[in-house]
This record gives C-alpha cells, sequence and structure tokens, in this order.
C-alpha cells in the first residue's frame, strides 16, 4: 500500500471514529460550510453537556470531511510526507491547512478558499475537543464506548470457542533497523503477541506510544510482546522510516516496530484497517484473539478491554 492510499484512509479513520454518521445531504457541495460558532463558544456546565458538545463536534468535523470527498482526496493525494509529522502543538486540521496551503496551485479560488475554510474549522474544532477533553476526561472514554464496528478481511471468521476470530497473515519482513523478521518466529516465540496499526501523521496514534510501550514492558514479564506497524513504512521506504523512528524516540518507544512488503498477505490485510490506530491480539499459534481495539488505548476502557484480551490470550497458552 503507498502512502497516497494511506493519506485517503485517514479520512475514513476521521469518519469511522466520529460517533455518528454525517446526516448533512448538501447538493450544493461548495455552499457555507462556516459552521456551528455556538457549538465552538459555548462552555458546558458539566459532563454531561460536555459530552453532548463533545458528540456535537466531532458530527461537525465528520460532516466537513465527507462533503466533496473528491476534493479531499486531491488534498491527500498531495500531501507531502516529509511536511506532515504532527508537532506538538498541533492537529489534524493544521495538518490540512499546511497541505492545501503548499498545494493551493492545484485548486481554482474557490476551492482553495472553501478548502482553507474547512480546514481552518476542523482545527478549531479539533482544539476545542482537546480543550473538553482535558477539562472533563471521563467523556473521552465514553466517546469510544460508542458502538463501533471493524471491517474485517476475507480470511476473518466467527470466533471460535476458544475466543479466535480468525489469522493474522504470516509475513517476512524487517524491524526499522533492517534486521530480518518472520512472523511465525515472532508469533510461537510469544504467549501473547500485541499488534499494533499506526502510522507517523496520525495523532492518537502517536498519543498512545507511551502507554504502549509501558504495555510491552508490562507484558515482556509474561512472555508476551508487543510490535508496532507503521503503515507508511511498508516497502522499506526509507524516509518513512526515518521519520517513523524519530518520532518514536521522542516519544520514548522502544518496543519492536516491523514492516513488509505491500503486496503480502499481511500488506493486503492492511487494506482493511480502516481506522488508526487499531491493535490486534495474536496467540503463539498466530491466530487474532477477539475483536480489535478500534482506537487509541490512552483511555481506561479501551486498555482495560486489550488488558482483557491479553489475559484470555495467555490463560488459553497455560492450559
Amino acid at each position: 500500500m503507498n502512502v497516497k492510499k494511506i493519506l485517503a484512509l485517514m479520512l475514513c479513520a476521521m469518519m469511522l471514529l466520529s460517533l455518528a454518521a454525517c446526516g448533512m445531504k448538501n447538493n450544493d457541495k461548495m455552499g457555507d460550510m462556516s459552521g456551528n460558532g455556538s457549538a465552538m463558544t459555548g462552555e458546558p456546565k458539566n459532563a454531561e453537556e460536555a459530552l453532548a458538545l463533545h458528540k456535537e463536534l466531532l458530527e461537525r468535523e465528520n460532516a466537513l470531511l465527507s462533503e466533496n470527498a473528491e476534493l479531499w482526496e486531491k488534498v491527500f493525494m498531495a500531501a507531502d510526507k516529509g511536511m506532515t509529522m504532527q508537532e506538538d502543538g498541533k492537529n489534524y486540521g493544521d495538518f490540512l491547512l499546511d497541505t492545501v496551503e503548499a498545494a493551493k496551485e492545484q485548486f481554482t479560488d474557490k476551492e482553495y478558499e472553501w478548502l482553507k475554510e474547512s480546514a481552518t474549522e476542523i482545527s478549531n474544532i479539533e482544539n476545542k475537543l482537546t480543550e473538553l477533553e482535558e477539562k472533563y476526561p471521563e467523556i473521552m472514554q465514553k466517546s469510544m464506548d460508542g458502538d463501533m464496528s471493524m471491517p474485517a478481511g476475507d480470511d476473518m471468521s466467527m470466533p471460535s470457542d476458544n475466543g479466535s476470530t480468525g489469522n493474522f497473515p504470516s509475513f517476512e519482513g524487517k524491524d526499522l533497523d533492517g534486521n530480518e523478521i518472520k512472523s511465525d518466529e515472532l508469533f510461537s516465540g510469544n504467549a501473547v503477541t500485541v499488534v499494533n496499526f499506526w502510522f507517523t501523521t496520525c495523532s492518537p496514534c502517536v498519543g498512545e506510544l507511551s502507554e504502549l510501550n509501558a504495555l510491552n514492558k508490562e507484558l515482556s514479564g509474561k512472555g508476551g510482546s508487543l510490535i508496532g506497524i507503521n503503515s507508511f513504512t511498508l516497502d522499506g521506504d526509507e524516509a518513512a522510516i526515518s521519520e517513523a523512528k524519530a518520532v518514536l524516540k521522542k516519544k520514548d518507544a522502544s518496543y519492536r516496530n516491523v514492516y513488509f512488503d505491500s503486496d503480502s498477505e499481511a500488506g493486503k490485510f492492511i487494506e482493511n484497517v480502516y481506522a488508526y490506530p487499531t491493535t490486534y491480539v495474536v496467540d503463539r499459534s498466530g491466530s487474532i484473539v477477539g475483536e480489535p481495539i478500534v482506537g487509541a488505548v490512552t483511555g481506561k476502557s479501551q486498555m482495560e478491554k486489550l488488558k482483557s484480551l491479553i489475559d484470555q490470550c495467555i490463560a488459553a497458552d497455560m492450559k
């Protein structure tokens, strides 16, 4: 899978992680998208009102990204990987603004103005969401507890009696330092392997790296390990590998990250990962245990779900 396709998948991720589908039906796709000003300026009085506002803002962001899908895809296709790494203090809207500005010559004046206004509003929404999550941390978990489903690959099946939902596709690849990796050896050598899909410009992905590193240290004492698969690094993209290593170092994340060919079975499997980050639990035989954890594990409930699957996998391995 090439970088351009991954960038396009960002749109899917934003839509899937929103709590409600876009309800806007606008025949004039270049119409007024000036946004809900009252939502941006209103201050909730309690956690319940904060949760409602959080949902409203997510719906608004989803609506903006759902409009003009072909135009947004053009933006993602124009994105320069070298500039998209999200530094501290920047959000997804800022990334869109930078991308639109860098590619402005590719758009008509009307398209450029619409994209700039929409990206600015998304940036403002992201700032407001962050503000709400910091002031009312409990609302983030309630948001993540929404009913989200994960499209599965063709080789996925219904859960078996032991909790397996299919096999993780085998692969041969390398870690980011160039060491050879074979999935069969990797999985068989651990009672449990946690596999985290992420990419460098995904803010929630980067935000959970520290928690994942701590989890990997915990797993090492239980006969398990955690690996990351950065979708940008597939096919050994040297620039992407360098960027991924820089982000991991910045977050003090020392667990192993691996890559493989995009046209391999594992590469095709990634094409069915429609939201980032997504985390799988894999047992010693290479079977996926339970359902994937969709979204960051920085929230208490998400981490509890992940650890429950880990415990289930370890218990089954001891039988």
